[in-house]
């Protein structure tokens, strides 16, 4: 019984550890199978993290290649546009070139004409000579023949002679007297304008507004018309201009009559485009947030001048008015930046004169007040600008100047002539109408550049717009006798060299220069 026992212990003991290694063994398989199923979710994870990477970095290279194609075209954009000025600046050379000519034209015509008639003048002043002569000669024959007469009527005779001669002469002394003092009258006013000028030197730019807008890409047309047209057709309505669209690549042209409208209908085309929100509740909201801006800009511009030239008592409306002169141009001029220079001009002119100079600058400042309001009211810039005037109670000398600037009416008051006169010189100093500011440069340059090739010239200035060419001499190369002779052969090389209206003045200036330390 206890071996049956023993033996069934045995059994029961190597059954355990038969059950206990396949236990372990069923465990141990197990734990691989967790272990593989982990790599291979690890693997999965990183396949799949390894394709998203793939893909961002895919997208990463179209956007940067997007980015480049955009720069690119931008590039092109503005190379066009650069071409575009170009072209317009060489058609406003050649515009200029041609007009020159005509007008070159003309003066040889005036010149031969004057010539013609001066040649029969002397002709004919040597034949009254001739027969003067001869009628002396006639006379003197006869009273020879007549000496046999008594004195009184030899006296009698002589004297009517005497008196006659002195008259021909006292007339000749006469006009040769008006002549001198008409000289003199001419050569103080030009004084007194050139001194004004120069004490006044503003500079000028040929400055233009445009209308041309530039758009990032084409498809940003299609985004201005909108679907069936409602943009287009709202942005019209809210700014009062035409919008036009064409096949010119990164262009859009905003077309008006008003300047102002057109300003507005820029400006807030463009903060619609840098927006990109572009429906009609935007257009509206956006247009009268510009306008807004542009009457402020406008009211801030009027004062702004008015305190320039130290006038003050305008009427707002007046103000408004002369701000709005901003956005006009006369022949590429800037009709508040002429208006301002006009007003000092004619400021100095009238207290060279004695008359009062800030009246004289009121007049200048609103002598073409009329340009502001000419498309809302009929009739020419001076009568609608002396009917404005008048209405907000400015002097009658103000009224008259800008009624009568022009010549169209008789002068009443000096200021008028004066405001004329001044405005007269602001629209033709070199570089204020026509003129570019390259062009005006290059002729200073020229002028500088031919005085330093002679010897004996140290430095040279071009002023007076042009019209003096003032060289400093070097004392130790040159004499009295040799600065004469360096400002003649300038001169000379000016005729032969170059063309250009009216005179130009050289004045050569011997330099010496004595430098000591006080140590």
């Amino acid at each position: 019984m206890t071996s049956q026992i023993a033996l069934i212990v045995i059994v029961t003991a190597i059954a355990a550890a038969a059950l206990a290694i396949v236990i372990v063994k069923f465990l141990d398989r197990l734990r691989r199978k967790d272990a593989e199923t982990e790599a291979r979710d690890i693997v999965d994870r990183a396949e799949r993290d390894a394709a998203n990477r793939r893909k961002e970095a895919e997208l990463e290279i179209k956007e940067q290649a997007i980015q480049h194609k955009a720069e690119m075209e931008r590039e092109l954009s503005k190379m066009r546009d650069q071409l575009r000025e170009r072209e317009r600046a060489l058609d406003k050379r050649q515009e200029t070139i041609e007009q020159q000519t005509e007008h070159l034209r003309k003066q040889e015509r005036i010149v031969e004409g004057t010539q013609r008639r001066l040649s029969e003048k002397l002709e004919d002043s040597t034949r009254r000579n001739e027969e003067l002569s001869r009628l002396m000669d006639l006379q003197r024959q006869t009273l020879h023949e007549l000496s046999g007469m008594n004195r009184e009527e030899a006296t009698a005779r002589l004297l009517a002679m005497l008196d006659k001669e002195l008259q021909q002469e006292a007339g000749a002394l006469v006009l040769r007297h008006r002549r001198r003092v008409e000289e003199t009258c001419q050569g103080q006013a030009r004084d007194m304008m050139l001194t004004a000028l120069q004490r006044y030197a503003a500079a000028h730019t040929a400055e233009s507004t445009t209308s041309t807008i530039d758009i990032p890409s084409d498809e940003m047309k299609g985004r201005i018309i909108g679907r069936e047209g409602r943009n287009i057709r709202a942005f019209e309505k809210e700014t009062g201009v035409d919008v036009i669209i064409d096949d010119t690549p990164g262009v859009v042209i905003v077309s008006g009559f008003d300047p102002v409208r057109r300003e507005i209908a820029r400006q807030a085309l463009n903060k619609l485009i840098a927006d990109g929100r572009i429906h009609p509740s935007r257009i509206e909201e956006l247009v009268g947030e510009t306008r807004n801006e542009i009457e402020q800009l406008i009211q801030a511009q009027g004062t702004e001048a008015a305190q320039e030239v130290e006038i003050a008592g305008l009427h707002p409306r007046l103000l408004y008015l002369l701000g709005r002169l901003h956005f006009r141009t006369s022949y590429s001029q800037n009709v508040l930046r002429h208006s301002i220079e006009v007003a000092f001009l004619t400021g100095m002119l009238a207290e060279m004169i004695g008359l009062n100079g800030p009246l004289g600058r009121r007049c200048g400042l609103l002598h073409d007040i009329g340009k502001a309001a000419d498309h809302d009211m009929e009739g020419g810039h001076p009568k609608i600008g002396a009917d404005l005037l008048k209405r907000h109670g400015e002097p009658p000398e103000v009224v008259h100047a800008a009624l009568g600037h022009h010549d169209e009416i008789v002068t009443e008051y000096p200021y008028t002539m004066l405001v004329a006169t001044a405005d007269a010189c602001s629209a033709s100093r070199p570089g204020a109408r026509r003129e570019t500011l390259e062009r005006y440069i290059k002729r200073m340059e020229e002028l500088e550049s031919i005085a330093s090739e002679f010897p004996g010239v140290d430095q040279a200035f071009a002023i007076q717009a042009g019209r003096e060419l003032r060289v400093i001499a070097n004392a130790k190369e040159t004499d009295d006798a040799t600065a004469a002779k360096i400002s003649r052969d300038i001169a000379q090389a000016f005729e032969e060299r170059l063309t250009y209206p009216g005179e130009i003045k050289v004045t050569v200036v011997r330099e010496s220069r004595f430098v000591e330390m006080a140590r």
